[in-house]
């Protein structure tokens, strides 16, 4: 999939180029890839899925092609109807020296998931899911969960996001996508451990009361962004395509 960059210049885009992650071995990079429509509106009846198209479902693909791990909360697995990441056509050498798939992480304080799941007994045996809690979890769900995933528990009563994604770092896991909801992204940004933003542009007016890109208290210091790009499919179907990196 080829696009037309409208910033910095108007030039053709090759994605993959376009949203390589940078070189950062000694620390992880933290990537959240969200959808919003005009007015802001994160969902639609529900679901950020149905304010997607073509073109953003190719980049949604991609990005997961380009990372080691996906980070997702429990309540967008439900709503979304989540299974394990399979490999996308466009991936080719995007993963060469890695697994077939990136691994799926799951934030869940609760554990209130289903490990007789697809999303747990069908991932692959080299890109295992694994369930992201704080120690404050139920003793019982949290045997049950180490049955069917890998478990990293991270933080007392909420998650410590820093703590968790150094652990996936160490892991050889360093290039994070986070696909929210926006609960758990508003976490993430609040913590001070998001890197950039990936924000697809839905040209639809969705009204009503859905979140924000993040659904959450006021960050304690708001995060100032840079512009990388903005691009536009060559369809022309309304969306555009921004990525904003933290300013340092």
């Amino acid at each position: 999939m080829l696009m037309r960059r409208l910033s910095p210049d108007e030039s053709p885009a090759d994605p993959a180029e376009a949203y390589a992650y940078p070189p950062r071995p000694d620390r992880p990079w933290v990537r959240a890839n969200m959808i919003a429509s005009v007015d802001g509106a994160a969902t639609l009846e529900g679901r950020s899925g149905g304010l997607g198209g073509a073109a953003d479902r190719s980049l949604f693909s991609l990005l997961r092609g380009l990372a080691d791990a996906i980070i997702v909360g429990a309540g967008t697995v439900r709503a979304e109807g989540y299974g394990p990441p399979r490999p996308g056509p466009e991936w080719g050498s995007l993963r060469a020296g890695r697994s077939a798939t990136p691994a799926l992480v799951i934030v869940s304080r609760t554990l209130d998931l289903d490990f007789d799941a697809p999303v747990f007994t069908a991932a692959a045996p080299d890109a295992a899911t694994v369930v992201l809690t704080a120690q404050a979890a139920d003793p019982n769900r949290l045997a049950a969960a180490r049955e069917r995933a890998e478990v990293i528990v991270a933080g007392a009563e909420r998650v410590d996001f820093p703590a968790a994604f150094a652990r996936l770092a160490g892991q050889g896991r360093t290039r994070l996508l986070c696909e929210g909801g926006p609960r758990v992204l508003a976490q993430v940004a609040a913590a001070g451990a998001l890197d950039e933003l990936c924000l697809t542009l839905s040209p639809v007016l969705g009204g009503g009361g859905a979140p924000r890109v993040l659904n959450g208290a006021p960050l304690p210091v708001p995060s100032e962004l840079g512009l990388a790009h903005v691009l536009q499919a060559p369809d022309d179907e309304g969306f555009l395509f921004l990525r904003y990196v933290r300013k340092r």
